[in-house]
């Protein structure tokens, strides 16, 4: 594998940060920053250190998708997320069943910001199955709902969506090949599933038409996070060739 073929293959790797400890966190991203293309910061970080924890993992070199799932009114998502770009935080996320306006206001505030963050739309969680989606109550099932929220994200001026595996297909075919399509729910081979149901391999993830991974667990549990994610990396690597 070329160095140019690494780089393009980590680009698409980005690192759930799910501690609340700073400190572990400046390790992982010091250990990480040179083999993966960048880091979750989600609710229990966020939570548990606010805005320090951006800054942690931009201190160590890291760039930092903010996964805090903005979901409220059009006019609150959008100072949200006119705070966080003024973190400086290259992506981060809103739920698209919040609604066009939502996130048309969301898309609005983040243009107008003066690092002008990407912005994605959360469709159906990972966590859950058919049988979940249905008791919440909608009428179709996540293999439905899922390319019908990301067109609402596109016609909303989002960059892209979060989404499992399963359904990256569909929704490349509902949003064009510039669409970007972030999907967690993938674990390598061999690993745990945890709390996932709908999951799949990186290379499957990738051949599919994923644009960039979330993995957390299967990297930051390891007893070599650098390894494990290189490992991943030339999975990506060899799905893209």
């Amino acid at each position: 594998m070329t160095d140019a073929q690494f780089n393009a293959a980590r680009e698409r790797l980005i690192v759930a940060l799910d501690t609340p400890d700073l400190d572990r966190v400046h390790t992982l991203v010091s250990q990480l920053k040179d083999v993966v293309g960048a880091f979750k910061v989600g609710k229990e970080l966020f939570v548990s250190q606010g805005p320090k924890a951006v800054q942690t993992v931009h201190d160590a070199g890291g760039r930092v998708f903010l996964d805090l799932k903005f979901h409220d009114i059009p006019n609150t998502v959008a100072g949200a997320v006119r705070s966080a770009a003024a973190m400086g935080v290259w992506m981060m996320n809103v739920h698209a069943s919040g609604g066009a306006a939502m996130m048309e206001a969301a898309a609005t505030a983040a243009e107008e910001s003066d690092s002008t963050p990407l912005v994605i739309g959360v469709t159906i969680l990972t966590s859950l199955d058919d049988e979940a989606v249905e008791r919440i109550g909608y009428r179709q099932n996540a293999a439905a709902m899922v390319p019908h929220l990301a067109s609402l994200a596109k016609e909303g001026r989002l960059h892209g969506v979060v989404a499992s595996p399963r359904e990256v297909v569909a929704i490349r075919e509902a949003c064009g090949p510039d669409f970007l399509i972030v999907t967690p729910g993938v674990r390598p081979a061999g690993s745990s599933v945890n709390d996932q149901k709908r999951i799949a391999t990186p290379g499957q993830a990738i051949s599919n038409g994923a644009s960039h991974l979330v993995v957390g667990r299967p990297i930051t549990q390891a007893e070599d996070p650098a390894g494990a994610a290189r490992n991943i990396v030339e999975e990506i690597a060899e799905a893209l060739a």
